[in-house]
């Protein structure tokens, strides 16, 4: 036993070393970038980050971190964003900030769990996150916290994570392609990259990463034992959906057949696609039925 657990110990710290040589990006270089906060904070509704890392069922203000997500791994608590220089990311420079958001790595340089979808961020522009930074930079600094992750073993070795990001770290493609049209490539960069839809909406594998054959086909597997269906354009057709439908569901909540969308979606339309412009749900409408047109002729 003891020489079993002699060999834990010497993988554990191999692996460790090996992850802090491995190269996992080039480190950005965003200082001398200035950033618009009004546009920031639409990317930021537009990510996500308001709904994951806001808890409304408590009473701490927004930012200050989420509701536990629970999964077969453990419990994950998303932290707080606001720039609280211990609780928060105020101590953090705009280049921890761009390293974390689009290559999955806290400042010290301990890799996050992929409850964090830095995958689909990792399109976002230099300007995307000087941007980011100076919204999330200008909200009111908060002490408190949603409190901490409780990851079961051995997944709470994070060396392992080196392996899971060789496999399953890159999101969908985002892309433009010069055969469609400008609207299908904006729904597109926003559906497969910033909007991450596919984090939900995509089956998962034995290690959490994600079927990539199976992207947006829906998935019963979801943290708490939640469900969501496919929205691959076949599917969305049969459900009823068009164009305009979709664009006022991302905007309402509200289904084809008057029906609303659940919680989990809901919470993502309450605090993300609401928040966004006619033209982009609309842009994300037409990705997702696969039209180049955002009108219901297109």
């Amino acid at each position: 036993m003891f020489t079993g657990l002699l060999a834990i110990v010497a993988v554990a710290g191999l692996s460790g070393v090996s992850l802090a040589v491995w190269p996992i990006g080039e480190p950005p270089r965003l200082a001398e970038l200035e950033g618009d906060a009004q546009r920031g904070g639409y990317l930021a509704r537009a990510g996500g980050c308001i709904a994951c890392h806001s808890d409304p069922d408590s009473s701490r203000p927004a930012l200050t971190g989420g509701a536990p997500i629970k999964t077969g791994f453990g419990s994950f608590v998303p932290p707080n964003l606001t720039p609280h220089e211990t609780s928060g990311i105020g101590a953090w420079s705009i280049d921890d900030f761009a390293r974390a958001v689009r290559q999955g790595v806290a400042p010290d340089g301990v890799p996050y769990y992929p409850a964090f979808p830095y995958a689909f961020y990792g399109h976002l522009s230099d300007q995307d996150i000087a941007d980011m930074w100076a919204a999330f930079k200008g909200v009111a600094a908060q002490e408190v916290t949603g409190g901490e992750s409780e990851i079961a073993f051995p997944f709470n070795l994070r060396f392992g994570l080196k392996l899971w990001r060789a496999a399953y770290a890159k999101g969908p493609p985002t892309d433009a392609d010069p055969e469609r049209s400008e609207a299908w490539n904006r729904g597109r960069w926003l559906v497969n990259g910033v909007a991450h839809c596919g984090a939900c909406h995509t089956d998962r594998n034995l290690l959490g990463g994600r079927r990539a054959s199976q992207s947006l086909a829906g998935s019963d597997d979801l943290p708490g034992g939640g469900k969501v269906p496919a929205i691959r354009p076949r599917d969305l057709a049969q459900a009823g959906w068009m164009v305009s439908s979709l664009a006022y569901g991302l905007k309402s909540g509200v289904m084809p057949d008057g029906d609303t969308f659940g919680s989990g979606m809901g919470e993502v339309v309450r605090h993300g696609t609401a928040w966004l412009s006619e033209d982009d749900r609309r842009a994300m409408a037409a990705f997702l039925l696969g039209k180049d047109e955002t009108g219901d002729g297109g």
